[in-house]
């Protein structure tokens, strides 16, 4: 009998978003343009390899606004900050530079003006994951977390006419969703944001593992533990049918044992990753024989953010010119190449 053919679905998209580009990015660019030390209040985005390199050009990572010396440089993470933060750096006569992705920046917005009607906001999010408080930091008063289904239940609401529901940007689709509809049958009335809170990118990379899943005897997803994004990847490939599922940041955390019996391996990364950690694991596949590569296309991407305004105007006064958007490429080789 002839041996079973050993493949690889390579999930497209996959890995950095245009939120997690314009972040590394900034940082990059500030401290070209400043010199190091630059600090970075919290990890700029969720992966062990980015903040590890990003350390090594210059970047101090710090946890609280008052680690970081008066009057000196601090970039804001992509999972965005609270009012009080805003108001710390500038009583500690921070240079501030805020790297909030746009799509969370989005949300934090929506919270004001909910609150501002006197609506009561019930967040679907992670306690305390960083852009839940950000997010609830807008509008304390207003806002409750829901973290699961099992939270529902004792949720409550001033006025049941006067209720809507946001979100965290990196969680799962159908679960979230499962979320707001006991939600709608316990309040008739709740209302929806205006477009939807799950950022694009997450929404397409669980949509490629859900089109791979069935066909998958292992699905491996690149990414770090602490990347809410990459953890709900592999929670969404073994609800639609993977055999087995394992998140890793580096290649030689693969375990050859999870390879027995195993003829298709689904690789994908989720949006802080940088694409040269995925072909690490490509190429300790193929080492093992995995070394037919077929993609799977769920959707095709191609949004620009532009970089913060307080470092495109330092950037234009220090060059004399206006700089333009991230350039958001999937297949780029390091942290460092989106220059």
């Amino acid at each position: 009998m002839p041996e079973p053919e050993k493949k690889v679905l390579l999930a497209a998209p996959r890995g950095y978003c245009a939120g997690v580009d314009r972040a590394v990015v900034t940082v990059e660019k500030a401290l070209e343009l400043y010199g190091p030390p630059v600090y970075v209040r919290k990890q700029i985005v969720h992966n062990k390899h980015v903040v590890t390199t990003l350390e090594k050009r210059g970047a101090i990572f710090v946890d609280e606004t008052d680690e970081v010396p008066e009057g000196a440089t601090v970039i804001f993470s992509a999972h965005g900050v609270a009012p009080v933060v805003h108001e710390e750096a500038r009583a500690r006569h921070l240079k501030t530079i805020d790297a909030t992705c746009p799509l969370v920046t989005k949300v934090h917005r929506e919270a004001l003006r909910y609150a501002d009607s006197d609506y009561d906001i019930l967040l679907v999010g992670h306690e305390g994951h960083e852009e839940v408080v950000g997010t609830a930091g807008e509008a304390p008063e207003h806002i409750q977390l829901v973290g699961g289904p099992d939270d529902v239940d004792t949720v409550t609401v001033r006025d049941p006419e006067k209720v809507v529901w946001l979100s965290q940007t990196t969680l799962s689709v159908d679960e979230t969703m499962a979320i707001v509809r006991r939600l709608k049958e316990r309040f008739p009335a709740l209302q929806s944001p205006p477009s939807d809170d799950i950022c694009y990118a997450t929404q397409n990379r669980q949509g490629a593992v859900k089109q791979m899943a069935e066909d998958t005897d292992l699905m491996i997803v690149v990414g770090s533990r602490n990347s809410s994004n990459s953890v709900r990847l592999v929670e969404v490939a073994l609800e639609h049918g993977a055999g087995a599922g394992h998140l890793v940041d580096y290649a030689d955390e693969i375990d050859e044992a999870w390879l027995e019996g195993v003829c298709t391996v689904g690789v994908t990364s989720g949006a802080s990753v940088p694409e040269v950690l995925v072909r690490d694991v490509l190429e300790w596949l193929a080492d093992r024989g995995f070394d037919a590569v077929e993609p799977v296309v769920a959707a095709e991407e191609s949004l620009l953010f532009a970089l913060p305004k307080e470092l495109r105007r330092d950037i234009k006064q220090a060059s004399g010119h206006q700089p333009g958007k991230v350039r958001h490429d999937a297949a780029f080789e390091d942290v460092g190449s989106l220059h």
